[in-house]
């Protein structure tokens, strides 16, 4: 990508508007434009990297059995009245149709993959099967903030999962918590991220979150310097003591739920007649469970423990571009066919590429460009380094800056 040709626009100036840092961070490098509170558009840099979360996402649903779908996110009334949710859930954004309908836009998607399962079930031979879809919700929160940590309308991924007892929603349950774990390892907040003990409401006693420790989170864990096992501050009223190891030595640390998980049970099934018929003939009704993921708040969570004081520290695994290429002295011929030819044959290695090809800023602007956006590897070409008969490579989270041979790069980079 030519980044004279790229939408975007950076800024210097922090925004006054901003709580957290990723929201400021993602809006001065031109990830994110906001339109309304709660409720953003994803520019050309942040589409790439909300793409790249969403391809490591669904890689390890479908490695978890998971099969893809999607589903309306209009949903009818009577779904949500018969899950006693239509006048209990306060975010629910609910709208009017002709003919006096009325309607749901989905917050989640409980009240549709019920019926739905219905049509595909009969016997235990039909279970168990887990879907899932990355798909737009709409939540009216009352309070947004912190940029893309909570927002009123965001991508998620939803995952149902179908069970012909407690104990195989028990296991596959335990199995998801794992994957979910590789999830967030994968995008580069695991070491900063803890399985935390919620309340199960009226789905079971426990359901758990995955809590990410920053200090723009609105949630207070409290983290067992015993186990480690964290808990969140309703629970902790009632858990004086660790729930695993009975040990009351807690650490109390603010964080942003990254995903949460829960055993539903026969919660939604019930209302739907979901059930199956086992192997001696009698219907029982089916065992749920629900894996959700906001994309968005990932990726805001992922700027908040990736940043220095210069801009963002993108993760290879889900960075925008793996190469920054610069070209400094764009008049000079050399370096401009220089630039080029690497440019190009990055490109013919399926290294992705964003080449600063601008010719109306100094070495300065587009230095300082660079560390705001955040890409791994900032490849530098000069008169300075030609004279050489090399060009510069500096890792964005690292100090040091090496000149290389350009036939080298693809192998250092890859």
């Amino acid at each position: 990508m030519l980044q004279s040709k790229l939408f975007y626009k950076t800024t210097r100036e922090k925004s006054a508007e901003a709580e957290a840092i990723s929201h400021d961070l993602l809006a001065r490098a031109g990830f994110v434009d906001q339109l309304m509170a709660g409720v953003y558009s994803f520019l050309p840099l942040g589409f790439r990297v909300l793409k790249n979360i969403e391809n490591i996402i669904r890689k390890n649903m479908v490695e978890a059995g998971g099969q893809e779908i999607l589903m309306p996110v209009l949903q009818p009334k009577e779904n949500w009245v018969k899950t006693g949710r239509w006048n209990n859930l306060e975010i629910l954004f609910k709208v009017s149709g002709s003919g006096d309908k009325e309607y749901a836009l989905g917050p989640t998607h409980e009240e549709v993959v019920s019926p739905l399962a219905k049509k595909i079930i009969f016997s235990y031979r039909d279970l168990p099967f887990s879907v899932f879809q990355i798909q737009t919700k709409f939540r009216d929160e009352l309070r947004v903030k912190s940029g893309l940590l909570r927002t009123r309308e965001f991508l998620m991924k939803d995952m149902y999962s179908f069970h012909e007892s407690q104990a195989d929603l028990d296991k596959y349950y335990d199995k998801l918590t794992k994957v979910y774990f590789n999830i967030f390892k994968e995008l580069g907040i695991g070491k900063d991220t803890y399985l935390t003990l919620a309340s199960g409401g009226t789905f079971s006693k426990y359901s758990h979150e995955f809590q990410m420790l920053t200090p723009a989170g609105e949630d207070t864990i409290y983290i067992c310097n015993k186990c480690k096992t964290a808990i969140n501050k309703e629970i902790k009223e009632e858990n004086p003591a660790c729930p695993e190891c009975s040990s009351d030595n807690f650490e109390e640390k603010k964080a942003v739920e990254v995903g949460n998980i829960f055993k539903l049970n026969t919660k939604f099934s019930l209302p739907f007649d979901l059930k199956f018929k086992d192997r001696d003939g009698t219907e029982k009704p089916v065992f749920m469970g629900c894996f959700g993921i906001g994309l968005g708040r990932a990726m805001g969570s992922v700027v908040e423990t990736n940043y220095d004081d210069n801009g963002i520290i993108w993760p290879k695994s889900i960075a925008p571009f793996a190469v920054h290429l610069i070209e400094i002295g764009s008049n000079d011929k050399k370096v401009k066919a220089t630039a080029l030819k690497i440019y190009q044959d990055l490109q013919k290695e399926n290294i992705e590429v964003l080449y600063d090809d601008r010719v109306d800023k100094t070495a300065g602007e587009k230095f300082a460009d660079a560390d705001l956006i955040g890409i791994p590897y900032r490849v530098v070409v000069s008169e300075k380094t030609l004279a050489k008969n090399s060009v510069e490579i500096k890792e964005r989270d690292k100090k040091s800056v090496k000149l290389v041979k350009a036939k080298q790069l693809v192998k250092i980079i890859k």
